[in-house]
């Protein structure tokens, strides 16, 4: 008999989680820095020398960040299922009835719960609690390289863009370009994460295009006033 194969949304949290916030920062954070430095007037070669340093350190940040968080978690999950394993091997039946208490919560009977531990604990008894009793399943598993490598990846696919309008753009031009190219970008990345993410696609959008409007307007005007001041 074929098996019937679904495609669910939560299988992509993770890695969908990592891309799409790397990538809005990517875009966002090195885009407020170039218009920060653009906006006090600094020449061309420090705006993008700018932008490239904020992409290489960005990049970077968000793969050590993205890994140590992720690596906690991993360390976590491998200190439940030693714990579990050792439960399983020192009280087997006690791990029977607290996996049956379980599915009786969930709407079975007595007997049936008691079945069903016996026949799950018989097939994969170590899964069977990591699963129902921890939450621990295969898709949902921590992964840091994973993490860290989609977060470094996507951070410099967003950031790369504004560093690339300093070389086409110059003067108070780079500044509307960066802007203008960024908000397009955060709309997009916005609108993606909430499709592939099952969300309303246009409250995605604009919810991401609000907060990267507010960061370069605060970074414009921080610009401004410091760099008309020095």
């Amino acid at each position: 008999m074929r098996r019937h194969h679904e495609g669910h949304l939560v299988q992509r949290i993770g890695w969908l989680r990592a891309a799409v916030l790397g990538a809005n920062d990517g875009i966002l954070s090195t885009a407020s820095l170039i218009v920060g430095v653009a906006a006090a007037n600094a020449s061309q070669s420090s705006v993008l020398l700018t932008g490239v340093a904020g992409l290489v350190a960005g990049a970077m940040s968000m793969a050590a960040g993205e890994y140590v968080s992720v690596s906690s978690q991993a360390d976590t999950e491998r200190a439940d299922i030693a714990r579990e394993k050792a439960e399983l091997a020192d009280e087997p039946d006690a791990e029977r009835r607290e996996l049956a208490a379980i599915y009786r919560q969930r709407g079975l009977d007595h007997d049936l719960s008691l079945r069903v531990a016996d026949q799950l604990m018989a097939h994969d008894a170590l899964g069977a609690h990591l699963r129902d009793e921890l939450g621990i399943s295969e898709n949902l598993a921590a992964r840091p390289i994973q993490a860290a490598l989609a977060s470094a990846a996507s951070f410099a696919a967003g950031a790369i863009v504004p560093v690339l309008a300093t070389l086409l753009f110059g003067g108070e031009r780079l500044v509307v370009a960066v802007i203008g190219i960024t908000l397009v970008l955060l709309a997009i990345t916005g609108g993606i994460g909430a499709r592939v993410g099952g969300a309303n696609i246009v409250r995605g959008a604009l919810r991401v295009v609000f907060w990267g409007a507010l960061a370069l307007a605060a970074t414009f005007a921080i610009g401004r006033v410091f760099g008309t001041r020095v």
